[in-house]
């Protein structure tokens, strides 16, 4: 099959060429990469897009870096030793696709369900991401994978609130007079919103940080609150509790634009529920003072007095526990009650992405699976699905594994189960890479994809309301192939021949808005600004069944669970385990993105190693000292790491950052070795911070495990 990737090198021999950066970030920024004689030489910022404002992190920054990496794949590799050992002899294209098709038809022909895709965020990218793939599993009758590692609890519960993900444009924080940034480190994770917020603190607005770590962002702010992971929506009843008893209240907003403030039809209102949330009920479970609930709530109730606005940025961090889903819902409600949503500085934002008009079915093409619906796989569980045997219940057992744009045996939970179901023999596994990562390590066959400054590629964005197009800058290095040619290759090796398998990039690129999208807008500057009113629900008219902000969801209590938000305690939350008495998170190390750029060495020498921050208090009850090398473990596994006691932490609370390959970890481990793979309340979503862990000194390191050689 010919290539039809449409790359087009620049014919100058100095040339700039837009584009958009891929990664699991809200900022998506528009890119502007210069190249001379078909060399990258420099990944900036955009400054025409507002957005960006010529500005990166300093990940995207060094892309060049990573594309250019000594130890990219650049051709098709077999693998020749032990499943883990990462030994691999290179081949040809045209070996690798028909030995894995050939194996491929085999497992299909007994039942195509027993092959199962693995993918998420390596890009963020509607084309390079599920477009073609999508297609080729349709086609293939393959097992749907539930992509949930992320955002779901958060995602479903804006989904019963607000009617989607929606809500504030990031661009009007910088009006607000008070922001609440909720269980987020911006400066490291949404580094644009920042920007707005700092502005908005010079002109007088008060910044406060709710998050367990006293994080970058948590010192910037003129207040931190250190609650207990998993506790958020307790604190946000307690809030709404306090806006009740001193009538903080937009009463007229309530009554027009909400739905389930007071009782109805024998259901329990949120007004009663708020009040059985007293401010010292709250604190007892967060963990924090009585009086910073009261100041908190007076705050946010003094905008609506002062008619000013008041707007809350949520993040994910604080949806992935049990109660993840009710946590949103909680926070998300709050602006309905004090009438913020009448500013267009006033409101919330946890995702912008639910206002792209993406046609999924024209790039995936579900039609192909020609009435066939195969069983979905959560890729949370992917350690214990692994290692399950064919039932009925079950389906038949995972005889052969396509990994892309995602590295499980590093990010997914309780990885020791992962690393087992991967080192099954009988396990046939394809993984699409740029780097030889843990995953890549128990592949049979790794091909090597391109970075984004080889392909086309469109994206929406979660953090703002700008569509981009990213343009090749450079041609693929080696014989790296971009993710939509290689499931072309593919299929044809399949022996597919519907005519969908021979779209273009551009073709695809083109179909990801259809007409909602201007694409020559696309084409001519690299992004187009979706036509959205500045207030969107100043007047209610929420995407909802009703039209209103549903404090009340029936669609909840159809499904069995509470149709009002609630605090829904940890699975294992703090004070609850004298085996294990210190709660565990693992937010990002500030220089990585997920897995990603944890191999490029400039960032990599900026954390230098792999840590676990520590309150004085802790280290000095179980002997350890800044630079000890620890054991952190519960009933999952252990994970050796060194200790940095740290301001960063609170009593009770520990940090496991991450997220670090394991091979580069002191044992061959990760932090993701002691999370669970248990689901949050609503969306099928992880619990990485819904974790108990005990920490002790260790004088010795002991060896990696053989399969994480």
């Amino acid at each position: 099959m010919q290539a039809t990737s449409d790359f087009s090198p620049a014919l100058a021999a100095t040339a700039i060429v837009r584009g958009a950066c891929p990664h699991d970030c809200p900022d998506t920024c528009a890119l502007l990469t210069t190249v001379e004689n078909g060399i990258a030489i420099k990944v900036q910022g955009n400054p025409a897009h507002p957005q960006t404002g010529g500005v990166l992190c300093n990940k995207v920054s060094r892309y060049t870096e990573r594309t250019y990496h000594p130890e990219r794949l650049l051709s098709p590799m077999r693998r020749t030793g032990p499943k883990g050992a990462g030994q691999f002899e290179p081949v040809s294209w045209d070996t690798a696709l028909t030995d894995i098709a050939t194996r491929l038809k085999a497992i299909a022909a007994r039942n195509p369900e027993a092959i199962v895709p693995y993918s998420y965020a390596g890009t963020m990218g509607q084309v390079q991401g599920e477009s073609m793939a999508g297609r080729f599993f349709n086609r293939l009758g393959a097992s749907f994978l539930d992509r949930t590692i992320c955002s779901t609890a958060g995602g479903e519960g804006l989904r019963q609130t607000l009617g989607g993900k929606v809500g504030m444009r990031v661009e009007f924080f910088a009006e607000s007079k008070l922001i609440i940034i909720w269980g987020s480190n911006s400066i490291g994770s949404n580094l644009h919103f920042w920007r707005y917020a700092q502005q908005a603190k010079r002109d007088g607005a008060r910044l406060i940080c709710i998050d367990p770590r006293r994080s970058e962002t948590a010192e910037k702010c003129h207040e931190h609150i250190a609650l207990l992971p998993g506790t958020d929506a307790a604190l946000a009843l307690a809030l709404m509790r306090e806006l009740v008893v001193h009538d903080w209240l937009d009463h007229d907003y309530i009554a027009r634009h909400t739905l389930g403030w007071e009782p109805s039809g024998g259901s329990e209102g949120l007004r009663e529920r708020a009040l059985q949330w007293s401010p010292e009920r709250a604190a007892a479970i967060c963990g924090i003072p009585v009086e910073q609930i009261a100041n908190l709530a007076r705050e946010y109730g003094q905008c609506f007095i002062k008619n000013q606005p008041a707007a809350i940025r949520m993040n994910y961090g604080m949806q992935r526990v049990r109660g993840g889903g009710n946590a949103a819902r909680a926070i998300a409600c709050l602006p309905a009650l004090t009438g913020a949503w009448r500013h267009r500085a006033g409101g919330v934002l946890l995702s912008s992405s639910g206002q792209f008009p993406v046609d999924h079915a024209a790039l995936q093409r579900p039609e192909l699976l020609a009435g066939r619906r195969p069983r979905t796989l959560n890729m949370i569980t992917i350690g214990n699905d692994l290692l399950a045997e064919a039932s009925p219940a079950f389906g038949p057992k995972i005889e052969a594994l396509v990994v892309y744009n995602s590295n499980p045996v590093a990010v997914a939970p309780e990885s020791g189960r992962v690393v087992q179901g991967f080192a099954r023999e009988d396990l046939f596994t394809v993984v699409l890479e740029h780097f030889q990562t843990d995953t890549a390590d128990y592949a049979d066959y790794l091909l090597p994809a391109t970075t984004q400054l080889e392909h086309w590629d469109t994206h929406s964005a979660y953090g703002h309301t700008d569509a981009l197009l990213n343009r090749p800058a450079i041609a693929p290095l080696g014989q790296a192939k971009p993710n939509t040619q290689i499931f072309r290759e593919l299929a044809a090796h399949m022996g597919f021949d519907e005519p969908c398998f021979l779209d273009s990039d551009e073709t695809l690129c083109r179909a990801t808005f259809g007409d909602k999208i201007d694409f020559n807008a696309l084409l001519d500057q690299g992004f187009a600004t979706l036509k959205l009113p500045d207030a969107p629900f100043a007047e209610g008219q929420f995407p909802t069944p009703s039209g209103k902000c549903e404090f009340f969801s029936a669609r909840l209590q159809a499904q069995g669970l509470d149709g009002l938000p609630e605090h829904v305690a940890n699975f294992e939350a703090a004070g609850t385990s004298a085996d294990f008495p210190l709660a565990m998170i693992s937010p990002p190390a500030r220089n990585f993105l997920n897995s990603t750029f944890v191999n490029v060495k400039s960032l990599r020498d900026i954390e230098t190693e792999p840590v676990l921050e520590m309150h004085a208090l802790d280290a000095a009850a179980r002997g350890i000292a800044s630079g000890g090398v620890v054991k952190v473990f519960n009933a999952r596994g252990e994970y050796i790491v060194k200790a940095e006691v740290s301001p960063r932490a609170r009593p009770g609370v520990v940090h496991g950052m991450g997220i670090w390959w394991r091979k580069l970890g002191l044992a061959g481990t990760n932090v993701n070795q002691l999370t669970s793979q248990h689901l949050t309340d609503m969306g099928r979503g992880p619990v990485f911070y819904d974790c108990l862990v005990e920490v002790a000194a260790v004088h010795s390191v002991p060896d990696a495990a053989p399969s994480d050689a």
